[in-house]
């Protein structure tokens, strides 16, 4: 079975391209949110409705929260340890914003998961386009304010052992 973790182009052992990688997958299925949205309101829980939105529940409920793993136990610590000031706001800022972007997926997941069992919801407009924007605004912010500066920050050996931590904790999700 293919795991459903890795990419094509980054593997574990390049850890913060898996973790753009990652966002790749966010900001598509972010953006399919509104897409199923309009389409349920013109075309009800069809087929294509319940299969885009079980991707859209495998994908925040499993992929999602273990992206926001590796990025609060062994990225983020690393980033306040060896940043300046401003780094280690800009850290606790995006970290906090994990609690936020959960916090938005826990109020759509009712009506997700409804729709994935073929069952009528609604899904409520103003949320979805609020996560929708909000999760690859999240994403876009660690890309130019964090990335670059574990890459610069942290050093090779380090990187490979959290390569080595992110993929242990998917063996036991596969």
């Amino acid at each position: 079975m293919r795991n459903p973790f890795a990419t094509d182009a980054v593997g574990f052992d390049t850890p913060i391209a898996m973790l753009i990688a990652c966002h790749d997958r966010v900001r598509h299925y972010a953006g399919l949110l509104p897409k199923l949205a309009g389409h349920v309101a013109t075309r009800g829980v069809d087929a294509e409705a319940v299969r885009a939105a079980a991707a859209i529940l495998r994908y925040f409920d499993v992929a999602a929260p273990l992206h926001h793993q590796d990025e609060d136990d062994d990225v983020f610590p690393l980033l306040r340890e060896r940043g300046d000031a401003a780094l280690r706001a800009a850290v606790d800022e995006i970290a906090a914003e994990h609690d936020a972007l959960g916090a938005q997926w826990q109020a759509l997941r009712p009506a997700l998961l409804a729709l994935a069992e073929g069952r009528a919801a609604r899904l409520d407009p103003a949320a979805v386009q609020g996560f929708a924007r909000d999760y690859p605004a999240h994403a876009a912010r660690e890309e130019a304010e964090l990335y670059p500066h574990a890459e610069r920050l942290i050093p090779a050996d380090v990187l490979a052992r959290i390569g080595q931590a992110m993929a242990a904790r998917r063996i036991h999700k596969d």
